[in-house]
């Protein structure tokens, strides 16, 4: 017989995200970050990477605010509106060959909150997982501005040590914070970069 799926009971966090007209729980995890990071500020240029169903979208654009541009890409199509200064397109959040990415380019911040989809084979999930946050992470080393700052989640495994050394080449300062938000189930963790570095030859 097999056990309930914990993820399917609509918790406190997922109640009051629906309430706030926010389509996932999700967004009280960006928030925690934001708050304790001071991460996203009014004017911003920030990428959200694997944006669906658009939570982590509706929460930085409102922080940017008018003056801010956001991208949000997913190859999902998102089923909120999103204010003026906030663009959605349908594509690959992690194809450095995709010149959509560059709309806003350079960015202030970049955000992911992309996961497998999990099978319950927890190493082979979190391989899926680290292979997903060094793609956004390379996408963050491309396009971010030189001081910028990313996030990416990522579920604790061995191949937690390597990730964040690889950040830690591209941003000047590394940490891991795991939200209140998330389920006690949950193996997942975000790492955030800030103060992202010059390219070595930049001039």
């Amino acid at each position: 017989m097999r056990g309930k799926n914990p993820y399917k009971k609509p918790d406190h966090f997922t109640k009051t995200a629906k309430a706030q007209g926010f389509p996932a729980r999700s967004v009280y995890k960006l928030e925690e970050i934001d708050r304790r990071v001071r991460l996203l500020r009014p004017g911003m240029h920030v990428l959200d990477l694997g944006a669906a169903p658009g939570s982590w979208a509706m929460y930085a654009a409102q922080k940017i605010g008018p003056s801010g541009r956001l991208l949000a890409i997913d190859l999902k199509p998102i089923e909120i509106g999103l204010p003026p200064h906030a663009t959605f397109t349908v594509g690959d959040a992690l194809s450095l060959e995709n010149d959509a990415l560059a709309l806003h380019a350079p960015y202030d911040v970049v955000l992911s909150d992309m996961a497998p989809n999990t099978t319950g084979n927890r190493l082979g999930d979190q391989t899926r997982s680290f292979e997903l946050f060094m793609r956004a992470l390379a996408v963050a080393a491309s396009l971010s501005k030189v001081g910028g700052a990313f996030v990416g989640k990522i579920f604790m495994g061995e191949d937690l040590p390597i990730a964040r050394a690889e950040l830690r080449k591209h941003f000047s300062s590394e940490r891991i914070i795991r939200p209140e938000g998330t389920r006690s189930v949950s193996y997942e963790v975000f790492i955030i970069g800030e103060g992202r570095r010059a390219a070595e030859g930049a001039p």
